[in-house]
């Protein structure tokens, strides 16, 4: 008698075999009972018997991970929002609001580490508070890159910084970092200003008889970051503001997915991945037939492959001795000259390209349309802003030059303040996903009152813990950027006040965690930094910008891959911005 199939789907009895099936091979010549896989054939069999396998264990570990987390060190002491259900949590209010606002909330009920429910009754910590996350940034590895976070990571960019932890992101990051040095920065400022000049044109061919249009402002600048980074980064043409339709344009223009509010059973499944070992979110990543993996997998193969290319071309080039100055072939230089053990595999390598090619363009463009937004609405700031860049343009024809320097960026005091304002403001990568790879205490800022009325200025932690990073959160912290930090406000770093705060420094750019912290600060924030201005300096002192005061008020902070401008009632369009630009008279 056949051996039954324990994990058999009900669906499949005896009344549901085909006889003509049964009829093909004598193997089947018997007597099937309910409750038998013999119908299935020895591969088909196998195939069932290895995913009902899979399922089991998968159960059996989400058992096994909801007993550890009760019976290890708790934080159910710690104040926060009671869950909506046992099954969700907090995760959909978290999830399906705009890009910050739950933690905002959130933030002014019980302050900047509160505890937050997961899926089936599991702990997480939502944290801003500048001590704990100072010490989770430079504890090491100890404060690790969520597994769930490094494997999505590893899916879009495969192994490289993004995805590694440990030594090995310690040594990758150690071969990258003379391309994304702060000359090298400096150095793409002509670059950098020829694509704003480039977009300041198309603008102008756009205006009407009364000298003015209205731009999706994404759109555009989707497009020109999107080159700016191929010529920089890999000398590389994608001819994207011609809409030339290269291979590896058109398939990054495709690895946001089509935005949308995330449903129950899409917030359940990402929850529960948090849950599983990391080979098994591993499997789910690789293999999952959903549209998004499935894109993005296409996407990876296809900059891989470009990626394989262009390293080969530079590495041929740099034996020639004809290398060029593009991020790449820096990057090429520096593995060539670090010693064996301490270089860049192929892989690596090439993942490093992946990471560029996909991450270095759209942070900033978005970055980009947040400054229009935020422009348009205040005037003043506007017209303070395009002031200075008028005295400096003047100063620049002065001394019998005809474009910014890198150091005359540096000396626009009110265009430096009004960036790091829309950085606070509108952090794009406005929350990061960590957990604890050992048991560990966070020192906290703030005393924090528990639930049983205890008062601690630690907080003992679990191994696993997962920590909800709010980079939104932390920099709208009243204790670090002042009273009004829910309000858009240039001053602010112009007139001394956060220099009188006493506080924990955190971040690399105006004590903001937008760029995140620590090692894993973003590489490329300098080149970030650059690329911004030399937009936003052109397109200010060319054009003034505004908006329908209705429209305005329907500007959503959509919480996609990064936070992008959207019209409530119309997320299914994508990224939109729409702001009327009319032209400046020239000095």
């Amino acid at each position: 008698m056949p051996a039954p199939c324990l994990f058999r789907p009900p669906l499949f009895t005896s009344s549901t075999i085909d006889d003509s099936i049964l009829s093909r091979d004598s193997r089947f010549r018997h007597s099937i009972k309910p409750g038998t896989c013999s119908f299935c054939g020895p591969s088909t069999y196998n195939m069932r018997f290895l995913l009902d396998s899979i399922s089991v264990l998968v159960v059996v570990w989400i058992a096994y991970a909801l007993y550890r987390r009760r019976t290890r060190i708790s934080i159910s002491d710690i104040p926060g929002p009671e869950p909506e259900s046992f099954l969700l949590g907090s995760q959909r209010e978290a999830l399906q609001c705009q890009a910050g606002e739950a933690d905002f909330k959130w933030q002014a009920q019980f302050g900047h580490v509160i505890r937050l429910k997961g899926i089936l009754g599991t702990d997480r910590l939502l944290i801003s508070d500048p001590k704990a996350l100072h010490y989770m940034y430079s504890s090491g590895y100890n404060i690790r890159k969520h597994a769930v976070r490094s494997e999505l990571a590893r899916l879009a960019t495969g192994e490289g910084l993004a995805w590694a932890n440990n030594d090995v992101h310690k040594r990758q990051r150690r071969v990258n970092s003379p391309a994304f040095g702060t000359a090298e920065a400096r150095s793409y400022v002509p670059i950098f200003t020829a694509y704003a000049n480039k977009l300041a044109t198309k603008w102008k061919e756009s205006l009407g008889v009364d000298g003015s249009t209205v731009v999706n402002a994404p759109n555009f600048f989707t497009r020109y970051f999107l080159d700016v980074i191929g010529e920089v980064a890999f000398d590389y043409r994608f001819g994207a503001i011609n809409d030339e339709h290269d291979p590896l344009s058109t398939a990054l223009s495709s690895i946001t997915p089509m935005l949308s509010v995330p449903g129950k059973s899409g917030i359940f499944i990402m929850g529960l991945l948090e849950i599983l070992p990391v080979s098994l979110i591993r499997f789910f990543i690789d293999y999952a037939p959903f549209k998004g993996f499935r894109n993005g997998r296409r996407v990876a193969r296809l900059a891989k492959g470009i990626a394989k290319e262009l390293v080969e071309e530079k590495a041929e080039a740099l034996l020639a001795g004809k290398s060029k100055r593009d991020i790449m072939s820096l990057l090429v230089k520096a593995n060539a000259s670090a010693n064996e053990r301490a270089n860049l595999s192929e892989t690596e390598m090439l993942a490093q390209m992946q990471t560029i090619m996909l991450a270095g363009h759209e942070t900033t463009a978005t970055t980009m349309s947040w400054t229009l937004f935020e422009l348009t609405k205040h005037p003043d700031v506007q017209e303070r802003l395009r002031a200075e860049i008028q005295a400096t343009e003047s100063a620049v024809h002065a001394r019998g030059d005809t474009e910014f320097t890198a150091a005359d960026f540096e000396s626009m005091a009110y265009t430096t303040a009004v960036m790091k304002e829309v950085l606070r403001f509108h952090p794009v990568s406005y929350t990061s996903l960590r957990e604890a790879a050992r048991d560990e205490i966070l020192p906290l800022s703030k005393p924090l009152v528990t639930k049983s009325g205890k008062t601690i200025i630690e907080l003992p932690i679990a191994k696993h813990t997962v920590l909800v990073v709010s980079l939104a959160g932390y920099n709208r912290n009243k204790d670090v950027f002042g009273e009004d930090a829910n309000k858009f406000n240039p001053e602010r770093w112009l007139d001394g006040s956060l220099q009188d705060k006493a506080t924990t420094k955190l971040g690399v750019y105006g004590n903001l965690m937008t760029f995140g912290s620590g090692h894993r600060a973003c590489i490329g924030w300098r080149f970030a930094v650059y690329e911004y201005q030399a937009f936003l300096v052109e397109l200010v002192k060319n054009f003034e910008f505004s908006i329908d005061p209705n429209l305005a008020s329907k500007i959503r902070r959509e919480a996609s891959l990064v936070m992008v401008p959207t019209i409530a009632g119309e997320i299914e369009l994508g990224s939109q911005l729409p702001v009327t630009i009319k032209a400046v008279d020239s000095l």
